[in-house]
């Protein structure tokens, strides 16, 4: 569990730091503005080692090569039903299953980024058909992350494709509802799923969202 201080974890602080050091040394001018700025990317940096219990060059790694404004990430997941049973893939990285899912890449809709992602992580080609919610990753019960992440839920169709697994993933598979696996919670979480089951069964449902 993630250290507090006050009503913030110590991650969403050292969040917070680093995007006002990437923020300030984005506009600054100042060369004695731009070395407070490059102190206080090293105290963020120093907060996620401390309390991940990592190397000093591991934490700095989460943030290297982010530059201009500072913004959140984008995550998109695939929901796909047959029946009472969705897709899930398992993850290599820690062994969980999820919804299949990921980065939103640049030039990429995030209609377009949710089908590469079921194809790539899963074997199935998909279309999108409806954003069922878009919400705040930080705001939901899952484990902490250094990242500040909008996670995006697709329902999606099968429309051809084979069971397939990936450099990402293990295992493909489908699972009753009511039953499901051991989840890989950095990616998605049970009561998730029940939410996509709902909007599965009634398309009419508005889009969740924080």
């Amino acid at each position: 569990m993630a250290t507090t201080t006050g009503d913030m974890t110590v991650l969403n602080f050292a969040r917070k730091v680093q995007a006002i050091a990437q923020n300030g040394l984005t506009f600054t001018q100042d060369i004695y503005d731009r070395e407070r700025f490059q102190q206080l990317q090293e105290l963020a940096a120093s907060l996620v080692a401390a309390e991940l219990a990592i190397p000093l060059g591991q934490a700095k790694s989460f943030w290297k090569g982010d530059d201009g404004y500072a913004t959140p990430k984008v995550d998109v997941r695939g929901a796909i039903f047959d029946g009472d049973k969705v897709l899930l893939v398992r993850e290599r990285s820690d062994g969980g299953w999820t919804m299949p899912g990921g980065w939103v890449d640049v030039n990429d809709a995030p209609s377009e980024a949710v089908v590469r992602e079921v194809f790539e992580e899963s074997g199935y080609r998909a279309k999108a058909v409806k954003l069922a919610a878009l919400v705040d990753r930080m705001r939901h019960p899952h484990p902490p992350s250094v990242h500040h992440i909008y996670k995006l839920f697709f329902l999606c169709e099968i429309t051809g494709g084979a069971p397939a697994t990936s450099d990402e993933t293990d295992g493909v598979d489908f699972f009753p509802i009511n039953a499901l696996p051991e989840l890989s919670t950095g990616r998605t979480l049970a009561s998730q799923v029940l939410r996509m089951h709902e909007h599965w069964l009634n398309r009419d449902l508005p889009t969740d969202f924080d």
